[in-house]
């Protein structure tokens, strides 16, 4: 399908275009001295991207755009039920889009069957741009099955959902990068936006921290349902990244993270 093929492109394209900007940050600007060497982390969290793009593509075909698509033309969802210009219809559509994955992040640190597969994204005892696409591929799974439904629902045009897959990954590499933003312009923009200190609080060692900054673009949502931390307890330096019942370069072994939602005492 052409738009499939032209979704991929823009999403890859994004994609190289976002890491080697955030990761020419990360070794210009530093935030936090890295626990484990580079090349050990990036080597797993990358060959888990690539286990999970595989996977996708072969249980699910036809992505998200591809269901946004195929209910445009059967006149389901929200958006295809009512009238409005194009550009509102896009813009509601990723905010909407961006509070169902809000959502959905917090049932993932509140179900315990989700959080057997979320915890593999919080093993990483570092944080930095591969954190942020670090994700079991059961969940990568759900997560997609989960965004289906979304897209259905809102009736979300294609265009839309191109939007914000591509904000979505831009987005997770920015605010999971370990580079140091200005405090003046990280207070401006994490207003709207979610910053990389807004997000490291998420990855505390400290539970109540943990189960905080859920947002992945829009920090607004953290606002409105009280699930905000303004900073970590023990401040950006001296904080502990990851889960404390992990703590050693296993958490970056790829068959580790891939066998850990399976353990008995994950």
């Amino acid at each position: 399908m052409p738009a499939s093929l032209d979704e991929t492109t823009i999403r890859l394209g994004a994609f190289i275009a976002i890491f080697v900007i955030m990761a020419g940050l990360e070794l210009a600007f530093p935030r936090r001295p890295q626990t484990l060497p580079r090349v050990l982390r990036w080597s797993n969290n990358l060959g888990i991207v690539v286990i999970n793009t595989l996977l996708l593509r072969l249980l699910f075909p036809i992505l998200a755009v591809g269901v946004a698509i195929w209910a445009q033309g059967r006149g389901w969802g929200l958006f295809n039920l009512i009238d409005l210009p194009p550009l509102v219809e896009i813009v509601l559509a990723v905010i909407l889009l961006d509070l169902a994955i809000y959502a959905q992040h917090v049932a993932a640190h509140k179900i315990p069957l989700l959080w057997r597969l979320h915890q593999v994204h919080h093993a990483d005892i570092d944080i930095d741009l591969t954190t942020g696409a670090r994700f079991h591929p059961v969940e990568i799974w759900v997560s997609m099955l989960y965004k289906m439904v979304i897209v259905i629902l809102i009736g979300a045009p294609p265009v839309a959902v191109i939007a914000f897959e591509v904000i979505l990954n831009a987005l997770a590499m920015f605010n999971h990068a370990n580079f140091a933003m200005p405090l003046g312009l990280d207070k401006i923009v994490r207003k709207l936006f979610v910053t990389p200190d807004f997000h490291r609080v998420h990855h505390s060692v400290i539970r109540c921290e943990t189960d905080s900054n859920y947002g992945f673009n829009l920090s607004v949502w953290d606002r409105i349902f009280g699930t905000y931390i303004a900073q970590p307890q023990k401040g950006h330096d001296a904080m502990s990244i990851g889960l404390a019942k992990f703590r050693d370069k296993k958490t970056a072994n790829i068959l580790w993270c891939l066998a850990l939602p399976f353990r008995d005492k994950a």
